[in-house]
């Protein structure tokens, strides 16, 4: 829902989801904002729709053999000054994809306890002179398969080297801590990109963008940090866990199904999901996982549930002898049994 940003060799709808229609062909699809601006509430829930008006949040991969640079995404207040939303985002660790874990599999998240602003804008006031090195003062944690994290906006993050799913808002917005990572020297502008422009040279606000509370939280791996917990709602031979969850924004499911099984799973709001293992049906379609998917290519691995399918229930069978059929589900704000977050 929201037009990926890749420079100026980008095509218009970078980033955008198409709709491939029962002909499958291609000349006939049509984009996934074009179905909700036809179906409303029918294809995302009346609730859903009539607080945003649109679907509020997506799902995507990131894969990169280094870590991404400390950053953070803009709050509510900041994104809404430069007409954008806020990006409140969710990280997990997938055993299925991670035959690999990079050259760093350690995120950054804030500032040690015992920093103080006075050393972080002296590291940002020395943003065009020369390596800041801003990560001296965070904190890092090694990364566990099968688990995730939450992030809040305004909390400066350096995302680890592994394959990551990762559920977010329906946005893009961010300012760039570190200047230089892995020997990439990051320009100025990527600090200060959705900063007002009277304000570009003004540390002061750029540093109001941060939740100092959270960056600086003694206990920020118990508030933030998400293994995976039971979901009850799904009949055996079929196993369910959250593995996004304890935020006011999205949520997502880890579905597994075991080699030659029959499951009919239902859900009480609409919801995206991909296939990361297997193949086999996902109702009337065929769904399989992907292997080599080539730029531009068709796969059959990506489905939406309407919100009146989901609760009806959607008929899912492992056509594999062998290896169990796991799909990741993403929802919005919406799912009544979304878990909480732990307690403080």
């Amino acid at each position: 829902m929201t037009t990926a940003l890749n420079g100026p060799l980008a095509p218009t709808d970078e980033g955008m989801s198409y709709v491939l229609p029962v002909t499958e062909r291609e000349d006939e699809r049509f984009t996934f904002r074009e179905a909700i601006d036809l179906l409303k509430g029918q294809l995302i829930g009346n609730e859903l729709y009539q607080r945003y008006g649109d679907w509020p949040m997506y799902a995507k991969f990131f894969d990169y053999n280094t870590p991404l640079f400390h950053h953070l995404h803009l709050g509510e207040e900041a994104a809404a000054r430069v007409g954008r939303l806020s990006k409140p985002e969710h990280y997990y660790f997938p055993r299925e994809l991670n035959h690999h874990l990079g050259t760093f599999p350690v995120t950054y998240f804030g500032f040690d306890p015992s920093a103080t602003k006075d050393q972080v804008r002296a590291r940002l006031q020395q943003y065009e002179l020369g390596d800041n090195r801003i990560t001296e003062l965070s904190r890092a944690f090694r990364m566990e398969l099968g688990t995730g994290w939450y992030t809040a906006p305004g909390v400066v993050h350096a995302p680890a080297s592994l394959l990551t799913y990762e559920p977010q808002w329906n946005s893009d917005v961010h300012s760039v801590y570190e200047n230089v990572m892995h020997g990439e020297v990051i320009p100025y502008n990527f600090l200060v990109d959705y900063c007002p422009e009277a304000h570009q040279r003004d540390l002061d606000y750029v540093m109001s963008l941060m939740d100092w509370d959270k960056n600086v939280d003694p206990l920020y791996k118990q508030h933030y940090f998400r293994p995976p917990l039971p979901c009850g709602s799904t009949d055996a031979p079929a196993s369910e866990e959250w593995i996004a969850y304890g935020n006011p924004y999205v949520g997502a499911i880890r579905l597994s199904i075991p080699p030659g099984a029959t499951v009919t799973v239902r859900d009480p709001v609409a919801y995206g999901c991909i296939l990361v293992q297997g193949f086999g049906q996902f109702g009337v379609h065929h769904a399989e996982s992907i292997g080599m998917l080539r730029f531009g290519q068709q796969s059959a691995d990506e489905f939406f549930v309407s919100e009146p399918a989901a609760r009806q229930g959607v008929t899912i069978l492992n056509r594999s002898r062998c290896e169990p059929m796991v799909w990741f589900k993403h929802f919005g704000p919406t799912h009544p049994e979304m878990p909480a977050a732990p307690a403080n």
